[in-house]
């Protein structure tokens, strides 16, 4: 039936068919296993991670294979491959040290799925250098989507062996420090106070105290002072939020109002001032300045 047909064009049909049976049987996968794993997530209330993960390994699996098949359909890369056989131990060494970064960047995305120091929606500090929520997590690098809305792409090998901060791992409650400093002059216990007050009024501040210390009735926010500066003493009061999120919102809003609670009560901030003293050379020569200035 098909000897007419030039043996080329068969060997171009044949690959053509093989590649495209690849991508129609690589989205059909991905298409059951993406409705039955949000099934089953959405069921359990687990995240997209390792959805995500496993996902983009199939497919690319599904694709190995395919385009692996294709390429054994063509004589001539069977004979390169038989020429290539006596070079074995040389090509094994290249291929390993091309492929090194590309194998340790999927191995570490493995072991980041597996152990889950972070998932998909959490925000971390990498090297205390990028920091952003998790948006993604491939094969080969972890995306992270930054305050200013940019994406920071980490390769998994160096996500996975450097030191990072999780501020969602396990319990996404926050502690925030409110330091301000007031001038030797005012009110410490009253300023004190006030921090307090205006920590409790907050309505995304949370009670953190255990059973334990609420039965032995411990404050509800805790404020100390920390330091004694060179021009004000400078107080702390521990603010806790339920998320991150919200503790910024919280620490920026009692920031404001603290700040007019201390205004209205005589409490004053201080600021750096310079106090110029002259000796009495000096100041003989300022009033002999004047003296000439009005003649």
């Amino acid at each position: 039936m098909f000897e007419h047909i030039p043996a080329e064009l068969r060997l171009f049909v044949i690959i053509l068919s093989i590649l495209a049976i690849t991508v129609l049987v690589a989205w059909i996968i991905k298409r059951i296993i993406e409705r039955a794993l949000v099934s089953f997530l959405a069921k359990h209330k687990t995240d997209q991670t390792s959805l995500r993960f496993v996902r983009r390994l199939i497919s690319t699996g599904i694709y190995l294979v395919g385009i692996s098949t294709a390429l054994t359909q063509i004589p001539e890369f069977r004979i390169i491959g038989h020429s290539l056989l006596a070079g074995a131990g040389i090509l094994t060494v290249v291929g390993g040290l091309a492929s090194q970064q590309v194998l340790s960047n999927v191995v570490s995305g493995f072991l980041i799925v597996f152990f889950r120091p972070f998932k998909i929606g959490d925000k971390i500090t990498v090297n205390n250098i990028f920091t952003g929520v998790v948006e993604d997590i491939t094969l080969r690098e972890t995306v992270l989507r930054d305050f200013e809305n940019n994406r920071i792409v980490v390769p998994n090998s160096l996500i996975s062996s450097q030191v990072l901060v999780n501020a969602n791992h396990t319990d996404e409650r926050i502690c925030k420090f409110i330091d301000i400093g007031i001038g030797y002059t005012s009110d410490i216990d009253r300023a004190m106070a006030i921090m307090v007050e205006e920590v409790i009024a907050h309505p995304l501040h949370i009670d953190n105290r255990t059973s334990e210390q609420k039965q032995n009735e411990d404050p509800v926010v805790v404020s100390r002072v920390i330091s004694l500066g060179a021009s004000s003493v400078n107080l702390r009061a521990w603010a806790w939020a339920s998320k991150p999120a919200d503790g910024f919102i919280m620490l920026c809003d009692l920031l404001r109002s603290i700040k007019q609670r201390f205004d209205s009560e005589g409490i004053e901030i201080p600021y750096p001032q310079t106090t110029l003293t002259f000796g009495q050379a000096e100041t003989l020569k300022v009033a002999t300045a004047h003296i000439e200035a009005r003649h």
